[in-house]
């Protein structure tokens, strides 16, 4: 692409962003050069490697890489068999590091990520020479003590032999005999030899060698002799250590030397993942989204990624489906230039493999070049006129462009004559609209509106403003071509209605009706807008509150099937055990032959299933072979022979409901029951009531007291009816 046109979109500033999250040299120097590309598969190649890059992140952390400088010059010493010194040994030691740490990091992950899988797996690994080199250097100025024996015994042998000359100094230092001669206690070095501070007056009072004097001239530093050997003898240990560490740097060298193709190669690949995880990093601080590539332009709430985030205002605009040709029209500072460039911008993003400010979905197309002609290019120079520079931009656009480029053009045809200007202007969208090229435009000039509107394959827009505040909002809305608002503008600031009529009664009547009719839909598109809005809102809340009652109905759903379950589950228990006792009552009744043992196994049956608690459960069948027995006892007889007797009363219950009924008619029905209970020798019964007003339950109660059916009678127990139960024991 046109380098220019990039700078006047400020593409190169995305770069510059984008370097300052790389941690490497090759990653920086990437993102810096970075520029747009046409291979389509690329794009989406490099796109999908931020994907894997934001997920490796999301999952495992940021990526481990620190800083790595430029190692070109060391690769060109390994490659010419020239050791290093400790500092690029240290270099190529944190190198292996990183890609080591790299190469455990993505395994660790334990994500296959296809698009970023190769790149790790070249890797080099070395983790042999990485620490033998880590643990020879200590920093670019030392050398570990154990980096050999060697050094090792002459570093013991220098520390021995300077502590000896400190401890012979020290004592001349704090003699009588010299101590009045020193001007500091203090030993020093001067020209790597141990010497003592003495004031001038008295030099020759110490014999030995004057190596240096103070600025002053009253001091000078003098070798005493008694020192000299042993100062000759630190200076040999300091050669020998010297030459030591140069062998040992060679031999650290020489284990480079075999493998520097495998460095360089893992250098720049370390290079490739900074660049990529800095991409990622950079999408993810700014919250930037992948876009899809097609074969035109839909940005939604699309942001120019230079603006601040809390003040740009995010735009929907699309191009390239139903139409190829976008006017924008509307006041000055109204945005319009800012949406050629976040256009402009973003689509150079994205065609340079990075991820857009614009929401999940949004596509752009893929341009041979983007063209721009923004800004006021007025050379004093070169005598160009405003016009004339934009003029001169769009001349080598003319000769460039192609039905695969995006051209944005900002105030086409100003700087003129208006009606030639316009007329300019509608011919030059023509030429780029007769070969399809994507072109967006921003214009005050009527015609062009009108223009927009009568012909296919061209669209207006406009950007908002506020009359009431006199301040752009710099909302885009597509379909609408703006206005100036000029009347309306020189009216709240102070010009006269008289003088704001003149100037609208010279504007001829067709434009007039174009302007009204423009007028009515800008108004209308605006009330609609907000009408959407709080329709979408209120659909949201309405959606919101749906799912929650759904849900809460969902959870009673459940419950109260989960009560079901358990009562019948509790009812079946109920009456296994119930069949079972009647089971074995009946088998108790069959082998008795007086009545006296009958009616005890008739009343043990009885108490057990009002303790079951006929009331939760319909035991009718059980009930009716438990009153088949009570009316079917055996009776003596003279002969002593046993005979069975059926009554109306076989089929009684134990258990009466009264529930709706007067206490007038309630009474006489449990008269004729009591009698029929008495009848079938039922011991105890269940009187239902309801707890009601608890009149009936009085006068049920009332009767009871003095019926001469009954022993006693007492309120049913907690979850047998309780108030609203009354339980009888009946006179046998």
């Amino acid at each position: 692409m046109i380098k220019k046109y990039l700078e006047k979109l400020e593409f190169n500033e995305i770069c510059n962003n984008l370097s300052t999250y790389c941690k490497t040299f090759l990653g920086k120097n990437m993102a810096l050069s970075l520029e747009p590309i046409i291979d389509v598969g690329k794009i989406n190649k490099y796109l999908e490697e931020i994907s894997n890059a934001m997920l490796l992140i999301h999952t495992s952390g940021s990526f481990p890489i620190s800083e790595i400088l430029d190692l070109s010059l060391i690769f060109k010493k390994l490659e010419s068999g020239i050791s290093l010194n400790s500092k690029s040994l240290l270099d190529i030691a944190v190198l292996l590091k990183i890609s080591r740490e790299l190469n455990e990091y993505y395994k660790d992950s334990e994500l296959d990520l296809p698009y970023l899988k190769d790149y790790f797996d070249e890797l080099y690994l070395n983790k042999n020479i990485e620490e033998k080199i880590f643990s020879c250097i200590i920093s670019e100025e030392s050398i570990a003590d154990n980096a050999s024996s060697k050094l090792s015994s002459i570093r013991r042998n220098r520390k021995n032999l300077e502590v000896d000359i400190k401890n012979k100094l020290n004592q001349m230092l704090h003699s009588s005999s010299y101590s009045k001669y020193i001007m500091d206690q203090v030993v020093t070095i001067r020209n790597n030899r141990y010497v003592i501070p003495v004031k001038e007056e008295y030099k020759s009072q110490i014999k030995g060698f004057i190596h240096d004097t103070s600025s002053s001239g009253s001091t000078v530093y003098i070798e005493p002799m008694t020192i000299f050997d042993m100062n000759n003898s630190i200076n040999n240990l300091i050669i020998e250590e010297n030459k030591e560490i140069e062998r040992i740097l060679e031999e650290l060298s020489s284990l480079l030397f075999p493998i520097t193709a495998n460095l360089m190669q893992t250098y720049n690949i370390i290079g490739i993942i900074d660049f990529i995880s800095s991409k990622a990093k950079f999408s993810l601080d700014n919250d930037y989204n992948k876009p899809n590539v097609s074969n035109y332009i839909d940005l939604k709430n699309a942001k120019h990624p230079l603006i601040n985030k809390d003040k740009v205002v995010p735009i929907d605009i699309n191009l390239g489906k139903d139409f190829y040709t976008l006017v924008i029209t509307g006041p000055n500072t109204g945005g319009k230039t800012v949406t050629l460039k976040t256009v402009g911008l973003l689509c150079a993003m994205a065609q340079a493999g990075l991820f857009i400010p614009a929401q999940e979905g949004s596509s752009i197309k893929v341009f041979d070049n983007i063209f721009a002609d923004i800004g006021d290019e007025q050379s004093i120079e070169q005598s160009l006129s405003t016009f004339s520079s934009h003029i001169t931009n769009i001349v080598q656009i003319l000769n460039s462009f192609t039905e695969n480029s995006l051209i944005l053009l900002d105030e086409l045809g100003s700087g003129t004559d208006p009606l030639e200007g316009a007329n300019l202007a509608i011919s030059l969208l023509e030429t780029f609209f007769s070969k399809k090229a994507f072109t967006i435009a921003t214009t005050h000039y009527r015609e062009i509106k009108n223009y927009a509107i009568t012909n296919e394959g061209f669209e207006n827009a406009s950007c908002e403003f506020d009359l009431a505040s006199l301040k752009p909002t710099y909302k885009l809305l597509l379909g609408l071509p703006g206005k100036s608002n000029a009347f309306e503008i020189s009216q709240k600031l102070g010009i006269s209605d008289s003088i704001i009529n003149r100037a609208s009664s010279l504007i001829n009547k067709p434009d007039t009706d174009i302007e009204t009719l423009m007028r009515e839909i800008y108004d209308d598109k605006i009330e609609i807008e907000k009408d959407k809005e709080e329709i979408k809102k209120n659909l949201t809340q309405v959606e919101l509150l749906r799912k929650s009652l759904e849900t809460e109905n969902n959870e009673k759903l459940i419950k109260e099937k989960q009560k079901i379950e358990d009562a019948k589950r509790e009812a079946k228990e109920i009456l296994l055990d119930a069949k079972k006792l009647a089971s074995e009552s009946i088998k108790e009744l069959e082998h008795s032959s007086n009545v006296k043992s009958a009616n005890q196994i008739r009343n043990k049956l009885n108490d057990s299933i009002n303790k079951i608690g006929s009331d939760s459960l319909d035991l009718s069948v059980l009930l009716n072979l438990n009153n088949q027995y009570n009316n079917s006892l055996p009776a003596e007889n003279k002969s002593g022979k046993v005979y069975v007797k059926n009554t109306k009363s076989e089929s009684i219950s134990s258990e009466i409901n009264l529930l709706g009924e007067t206490v007038a008619s309630a009474i006489e029905i449990l008269d004729k029951y009591l009698d029929n209970c008495k009848m079938a020798h039922l011991k105890q019964v269940r009187v239902v009531h309801g707890k009601g007003t608890g009149k009936l339950r009085e006068g049920i109660h009332n009767y009871l007291k003095k019926s001469k059916y009954v022993e006693s009678f007492n309120i049913a127990g907690f979850g047998e009816g309780d108030f609203g139960v009354t339980i009888v024991n009946l006179k046998i």
